[in-house]
């Protein structure tokens, strides 16, 4: 009897599981258009319970599901019309390309202005560098040393999903290269979605309220309900963070928390894209194998050395 007790407990609790997931995603049409049609809710920062909203929503289980069920209908009209998945991955890899390719140029700053650092230092011995006419940007050395972590985390983090779509990202290869191409994009869609995915979703939770703690007072949690939020909204302000490792050190930290945010949606994008093209291959055969895909070159004869970095 208590086995069956048990049993019964069990797929009841499944039961509720079961219906608590359809519930939330029946309900993401109504949040998002909701939320499309009351942008004043959470994007009219004049008032504080509409940042407060902001935050919550963001980090929400509410959001989750509207991003889910956004990728869930994009695929079932993606596998009724084959041609507007393509488009899917056509966007979402550009866009990739597009940010990768204008933030990588962040190496070559980082590289000139660490230059520049050295002379200003060692040869003209100034303990600070004004830019610009007028009213100049004149900070310390040091402000523009530590800033040169700023180009750094502007290429990690924005150019990850382009490197991805240009295939310079290192892969450990147990089973890929022997099993056939079909069983290939299996593998591909299984890492997207169990993988790329979840992992994105996790940085993101602690990312998100990471980067709030830093913004305003007093601080978010994600604990937080809504309603808790709201009645914090009352005693909110910005709060900034502008502190340094040094006195006169780069004091725009904050900016590594918003890239590690932007970074994790990238990310997300990628996995989408990723899926959408490894079910688009598996569904065509090896013959769309590449299929609009937008890698760099190194120009006519340099095949050999592409894809070596």
């Amino acid at each position: 009897m208590e086995n069956d007790a048990d049993a019964a407990g069990g797929f009841g609790v499944l039961l509720d599981g079961v219906i608590w997931f359809f519930t939330n995603i029946g309900m993401a049409f109504y949040n998002f258009f909701y939320a499309i049609f009351h942008p004043s809710l959470w994007l009219d920062w004049s008032d504080k319970e509409a940042i407060m909203r902001f935050v919550y929503y963001g980090g929400s289980v509410e959001f989750f599901f509207v991003v889910l069920t956004t990728f869930l209908v994009m695929f079932a009209i993606g596998v009724w019309r084959g041609n507007i998945m393509w488009g899917y991955v056509r966007v979402l890899e550009g866009f990739a390309n597009t940010v990768g390719r204008f933030f990588a140029w962040a190496g070559l700053l980082m590289v000139l202005q660490q230059i520049v650092i050295v002379f200003m230092q060692r040869i003209f011995t100034r303990p600070d560098i004004s830019i610009g006419f007028g009213i100049p940007l004149q900070f310390d050395i040091s402000w523009f040393a530590e800033e040169l972590k700023l180009y750094n985390a502007l290429v990690v983090c924005l150019c990850m999903a382009y490197t991805f779509v240009q295939g310079g990202h290192v892969r450990v290869d147990l089973v890929y290269s022997a099993v056939k191409f079909r069983t290939k994009k299996v593998i591909d869609m299984f890492g997207a979605i169990f993988f790329m995915m979840p992992v994105a979703v996790v940085i993101w939770l602690y990312g998100w309220f990471f980067l709030w703690r830093h913004l305003i007072v007093p601080n978010p949690s994600a604990s937080d309900t809504l309603d808790r939020l709201l009645m914090k909204s009352r005693a909110l302000r910005w709060n900034v963070e502008t502190i340094g490792f040094s006195p006169n050190g780069f004091n725009g930290y904050f900016l590594f928390k918003i890239l590690l945010c932007a970074f994790t949606a990238m990310v997300f994008l990628q996995a989408m894209a990723m899926f959408f093209r490894s079910f688009q291959e598996w569904r065509e055969g090896e013959e769309s194998a590449g299929k609009y895909l937008d890698r760099d070159s190194l120009g006519e004869g340099e095949e050999a050395y592409e894809g070596t970095h």
